[in-house]
């Protein structure tokens, strides 16, 4: 193996391992938006009950 293909497939497996460690990222920040516009609701439910609805809202949306 060669200089160049060695830095290849290490660029390929850090960037690997950037995606898989940040892509919930967007998915919990959606989580954490919908909990708190929860609680300005008339009938304010439980933080847990709110995560649970919020989580299968955004799953389904997806």
């Amino acid at each position: 193996m060669t200089i160049k293909n060695l830095l290849i497939v290490i660029s390929i497996i850090v960037g690997l391992y950037i995606i898989l460690s940040f892509r919930d990222y967007n998915f919990k920040r959606a989580i954490d938006a919908c909990i708190a516009g929860s609680q300005q609701l008339d009938q304010p439910i439980t933080r847990k009950e709110a995560k649970k609805l919020c989580e299968e809202k955004i799953m389904k949306d997806n």
